[in-house]
């Protein structure tokens, strides 16, 4: 793989960082990236070789390709980083995904951002949530790590793959209820745009290996805006697992000059869900859906919307948000899914004697006539 041409353009009302990706070992035409945000939010954005590298990193392993040139200056930190993440990522695959050089001109330090600036990826849902309350809590405003930059990112969720089609609107609909709670907590919200997940648009290198390279590939791009960016877990520590975004796999994204951080993995979903509960701008306009319907800012209907939904009844607050347009889940909900899936068992089972203490043993009862499969 060669990243060639990055550069950064105009275009519009948008400042745009591009390159040009060529695939040399397998059958894939040159495909143009990008990361762009609006001219209002671009100070300290630029087109960045290191924010290329990091976002091309999974598709070069998963693909097959046996080197990737970079041209353009990388940090030696981030060089050896991303050697240990391809490492890490060559034993979850039993050796599927192969460790290969780096080629790239090996740059001297850059220049730190003066003061030290914090950003948070922010995509309105109970994990980066929870995690921007706690940053307001535990940091002064004073303090460097006190987040000043929230980050939304459109090609992620929304508008990431191809055939469900950008959905600009949902974006915009999203962007307006995420800028209630940043607005309330004090941040800015900067819009990012990028195409790099479409580089190997395969949904379970995305959910295992790809997602939280594109998100620090973007944090890259800010790099004389930022210094540290965080990144909320998806996972607790007792369930962490091989997955895109992870406490061994997101700090080696780091250049010298850019630390990656993922936080908040010593908690467990019911207590990212309280820690929310008690900031009421953000329990009233939270967007944990994935399925991106046009009218609605969570269907109600998809697994995670129905996860969600079960969580907040089991702690007694569904009817305290309006977040969601019903206030009720019955059993015919959970069981249109299939909850012993991938990761899903650990979400649900704690659910169950909670559910018992609100009453609402037709939903204990169904999850664990669901989990049965899980554990036979």
């Amino acid at each position: 793989m060669k990243i060639t041409d990055i550069h950064l353009t105009k275009e519009s009302d948008f400042s745009v960082a591009s390159a040009q990706v060529w695939f040399e070992d397998c059958d894939q035409p040159c495909k143009k990236i990008f990361i762009k945000t609006s001219v209002a939010y671009d100070q300290g954005f630029d087109a960045n070789p290191e924010a290329f590298l990091v976002g091309s990193l999974l598709p070069a392993l998963h693909l097959g390709e046996k080197r990737i040139f970079v041209e353009g200056a990388v940090c030696p930190f981030l060089k050896e980083g991303v050697d240990v993440a391809m490492h890490i990522l060559s034993h979850w695959t039993r050796g599927r995904y192969v460790p290969i050089p780096v080629e790239a001109v090996v740059r001297d330090h850059h220049v730190p951002v003066k003061p030290p600036r914090a950003g948070m990826v922010m995509s309105g849902g109970m994990d980066s949530l929870a995690a921007l309350r706690r940053n307001r809590l535990h940091y002064p405003d004073t303090h460097p790590a006190c987040v000043r930059d929230s980050f939304f990112l459109h090609g992620f969720d929304i508008g990431g793959v191809v055939e469900r089609g950008a959905k600009f609107h949902v974006f915009d609909r999203a962007m307006k209820a995420v800028f209630r709670i940043t607005q309330d907590a004090g941040t800015s919200l900067v819009p990012v745009y990028t195409n790099i997940r479409h580089l190997c648009d395969d949904r379970e290198l995305w959910l295992d290996s790809f997602f939280g390279a594109v998100l620090a590939a973007m944090a890259h791009g800010f790099r004389s805006r930022i210094d540290l960016m965080f990144i909320a877990s998806s996972y607790d520590i007792p369930h962490l697992h091989p997955c895109g975004s992870h406490p061994l796999l997101d700090p080696e994204y780091s250049s010298y000059g850019m630390r990656i951080r993922h936080r908040d993995y010593e908690l467990s979903r019911l207590e990212k869900i309280k820690i929310v509960s008690k900031w009421d701008t953000a329990f009233q306009n939270f967007r944990v859906c994935l399925a991106n319907v046009p009218d609605q800012l969570n269907c109600g209907k998809c697994e995670k919307c129905v996860r969600t939904m079960t969580e907040l009844t089991a702690l007694g607050l569904l009817h305290k948000t309006r977040a969601f347009a019903a206030d009720e889940i019955t059993p015919a909900d959970i069981s249109r899914f299939d909850i012993t899936i991938r990761v899903r068992p650990p979400f649900y089972r704690p659910l169950i004697p909670l559910l018992k203490e609100q009453g609402r043993d037709d939903l204990a009862r169904t999850i664990a006539s669901l989990l049965e499969k899980a554990d036979t």
